[in-house]
């Protein structure tokens, strides 16, 4: 089978791998998925003679077995209607089944378990005219084929699967700038509350925040209220952008009162054990073990200790507001787009019970800069959990299907750019025009007084120099030129 990356974050159409067997196949599931997948059933089309990997669903194993015929119908037709969408109906399917081993339970257990679930999806497969030609369980480090009579090669017990690094689908990987994130619950971890002692004091700074905002958006006079909510909030998360681009020493992130992401047991267990030393390096598309686990959790701690509880809450609540969480979005390009990632995930994580839905706006920016700044993986994920927080947010819906229909993000960003441009043309013409006004209204009232005094006191050439002023001229703009000023000043709101 060829495995063709089609994708943003993977080789060129021309750049073609050939795997031969389950093992290889095995192997490549992590790469194709951008993360390894924890607990997740996983359908991958299939295209051409040669088996042209296509496109793919992914959705957590349901955990009654009672729900497994309904999952396994609607996987199916997902992957067909994608399939239709982009005009390449699959012409087979892989199937894998990724789950850990419960206490007490060996990978051949869950492999026996799972049995009934894999052999529901092939019927329903079969149901839509599509043949199903392998269906793996991995587990425990080890992969079984429900579909592979042969024990030489597929024995009852499992295979080992390849060490990391080690095959020629990594080599291919590293090559093609691919990476593997960790494995899904790791991503997700990064993204939900993780308990601890600040989990309590951001939950009374969201009850205070509520407390002060929605009363300003709701009594506010001709939407003054909202309008000065949204304008506080974009204020505040610039100034937190700026923070984290250039940080200012604060306390050590494990003092912090937010640690940041929950470790799952294996990265706490990599955490004690010895770095390796400075000079070896991380190849690309290689995942160590423990390693990136526990760098990313130092940095998300350190993300954390960045922002107070209070900020937290503001801008939590200051998103639920569209219009701001639009202008927000804004900010998906260079350093702003890397800072803004950082920001969201916090707030992301600061969503404590019981405000899990107010997660939703905060989780969908995280998805959109991912997918801005080219990585699916993370979007999807985020994206996932969005939806999770509240099943009915359209901006999430909406970037969830664009992005697993393989959609170029450029489209939003131009148009993203082009609203930013001319709210930012029209704040700089606001200023100069409101000035105007506010120039011409002090004059008249010079001159009514100045016309006063001059008729008091008889003399004409007062009256006259006094009339005569013009505050819409070359004194009140560019000399020689009496044409209004456009452009507005120093210090304006327009930003400059």
């Amino acid at each position: 089978m060829n495995a063709n990356r089609h994708e943003n974050s993977g080789p060129s159409r021309t750049q073609q791998i050939t795997l031969r067997g389950p093992a290889e196949l095995a192997d490549a599931l992590p790469f194709m998925l951008g993360f390894h997948p924890t607990d997740s059933v996983v359908l991958v089309g299939l295209h051409g003679e040669r088996g042209r990997f296509g496109g793919r669903v992914r959705l957590g194993i349901p955990s009654s077995p009672r729900e497994w015929a309904s999952t396994a119908d609607h996987l199916a037709e997902c992957l067909v209607e994608g399939g239709a969408r982009s005009g390449a109906r699959p012409d087979g399917v892989v199937v894998f089944l990724c789950q850990d081993p419960a206490p007490g339970e060996t990978g051949r257990h869950v492999m026996e378990r799972l049995r009934p679930f894999s052999q529901r999806l092939r019927t329903a497969c079969g149901a839509l005219d599509i043949p199903v030609y392998e269906v793996l369980c991995i587990s425990d480090g080890l992969y079984f084929s429900y579909c592979c009579p042969d024990a030489r090669c597929c024995p009852p017990d499992g295979t080992p699967l390849a060490l990391s690094g080690t095959t020629v689908m990594a080599a291919t990987a590293a090559y093609a700038g691919m990476q593997v994130r960790g494995t899904l619950r790791d991503m997700e971890a990064r993204l939900k509350p993780a308990g601890g002692p600040g989990e309590e004091e951001q939950r009374a700074a969201l009850d205070a925040a509520a407390a002060s905002i929605v009363p300003r958006i709701l009594e506010g006079s001709e939407e003054q209220g909202r309008v000065n909510v949204r304008e506080e909030t974009l204020r505040l998360a610039r100034e937190i952008l700026r923070r984290f681009a250039n940080p200012k020493p604060l306390k050590s992130p494990k003092s912090a009162k937010f640690p940041g992401t929950a470790m799952s047991p294996e990265t706490r267990t990599a955490s004690k054990a010895p770095k390796p030393s400075a000079n070896t390096a991380n190849p690309p598309g290689v995942t160590i073990p423990g390693r990136n686990l526990v760098d990313t959790s130092e940095r998300d701690a350190a993300d954390d200790a960045l922002i107070t509880p209070e900020e937290a809450a503001t801008l939590i609540l200051g998103l639920q507001d569209r219009v701001t969480r639009d202008r927000a979005a804004e900010w998906m390009e260079g350093w702003e787009g890397a800072a803004a990632l950082r920001l969201w995930r916090v707030l992301a994580r600061r969503c404590v019970t019981p405000y899990q839905e107010h997660a939703a706006a905060p989780l969908t920016l995280v998805g959109w800069t991912a997918w801005s700044t080219g990585d699916e993986p993370t979007a999807r994920v985020a994206l996932g959990l969005a939806l999770g927080a509240d099943p009915e947010y359209v901006f999430a819906q909406l970037l969830h299907q664009a992005c697993n229909e393989g959609l170029d993000p450029e489209s939003l960003r131009s148009c993203l750019r082009s609203e930013r441009d001319s709210r930012t043309a029209s704040e700089q013409i606001a200023p100069a025009s409101s000035r105007r006004v506010r120039m011409r209204a002090s004059h008249r009232q010079g001159t009514r007084s100045a016309l006063g005094r001059a008729g008091r006191q008889t003399g004409t050439r007062d009256r006259r120099a006094a009339a005569g002023v013009r505050p819409g001229g070359p004194a009140a703009d560019r000399p020689g030129n009496g044409s209004p000023r456009h452009g507005g000043q120093r210090g304006s709101r327009s930003g400059r």
